[in-house]
């Protein structure tokens, strides 16, 4: 993971931190399978209040700046970098940017840090750039990025669909989560590319996760080979059985989590944890800090 920003290191002025926010997926069925080898899923997207941070700054030369560089990952590779570049192809701008992550979420979690920060690069450049795309056509270059960036540039809480870029606003009621990060990193092709994976769950509709229905299906397939996400899933479901919930797994792992009803049931849990254990407790969102970025 990147180091986090210190508060005493000297930032040019014009750098701005915009959030970046973490995401659960409420549910995950994978449904089928298209011809190009990309599985059909289906899905409940919720961001929640833990978040990543970007600092940008316009610059007037074009250029695309990362500032800090990300340990194992190649300027070329780095979805902000990319996402950056993008916008500016697409829309011609002139001016460029300067880039630096301040990483908080964990890689390979399944909380879409990554797709959240790409997210938040084409938002804030949408308006520090006023180029002002609509979010439809945001959402298009944001697919190009990768499939879970779409709902970040969406913006709410969504019903997914496709391959999760078919979204639908879902209200949710108010809830709070208990977020547990197992020490490892999630290898999201392999879990994919796994013969155990469930690939023809029957589709649902909304009414049908609102009563009740949904799991995940790649949770099987990492705790099989993830004794420690199996561990922090033990121990997260043990008290959720208390309170008749099911701990979860959020996307392709590590992370899982519990749905509560307030803050003060979320942080009873956390002070709780085993002292080889590391989560936190995080506030249900309904729609994206940057929402109001695009129309």
């Amino acid at each position: 993971m990147a180091s986090k920003l210190k508060t005493d290191e000297c930032l040019p002025p014009e750098l701005i931190p915009y959030p970046a926010p973490a995401k659960l997926n409420l549910f995950l069925h994978v449904v089928g399978r298209r011809a190009d080898g990309y599985h059909l899923l289906q899905s409940v997207f919720r961001f929640i209040d833990q978040s990543d941070r970007v600092w940008l700054g316009v610059r007037d030369d074009g250029k695309i700046v990362r500032l800090v560089d990300l340990p194992g990952v190649p300027e070329d590779q780095d979805l902000t970098v990319r996402a950056a570049r993008l916008l500016q192809a697409r829309t011609g701008c002139k001016l460029g940017a300067d880039i630096r992550l301040e990483k908080r979420l964990p890689l390979g979690g399944g909380l879409g840090g990554g797709s959240s920060d790409a997210a938040t690069v084409l938002l804030a450049l949408n308006r520090l750039w006023r180029v002002d795309l609509p979010r439809a056509a945001l959402q298009e270059l944001a697919l190009e990025l990768g499939a879970d960036v779409p709902v970040f540039v969406f913006g709410e809480s969504a019903f997914a669909e496709g391959v999760g870029e078919k979204l639908t606003p879902i209200g949710l009621p108010p809830a709070w989560y208990v977020v547990l990060t197992p020490p490892v990193e999630v290898a999201t092709r392999a879990v994919f590319a796994s013969p155990e994976l469930t690939r023809n769950t029957p589709p649902i509709k909304i009414s049908d996760f609102l009563a009740g229905a949904g799991r995940n299906d790649l949770q099987p397939v990492v705790v099989s080979n993830y004794p420690e996400v199996a561990r922090h899933l033990d121990w997260l479901d043990c008290l959720a059985s208390q309170n008749g919930r099911q701990a979860r797994m959020t996307g392709s792992g590590a992370c899982v989590f519990l749905s509560l009803d307030d803050e003060t049931q979320a942080r009873a849990i956390i002070e709780k944890l085993p002292q080889d254990m590391r989560g936190f407790a995080a506030c249900g969102l309904d729609r994206h800090p940057l929402f109001d970025f695009a129309s």
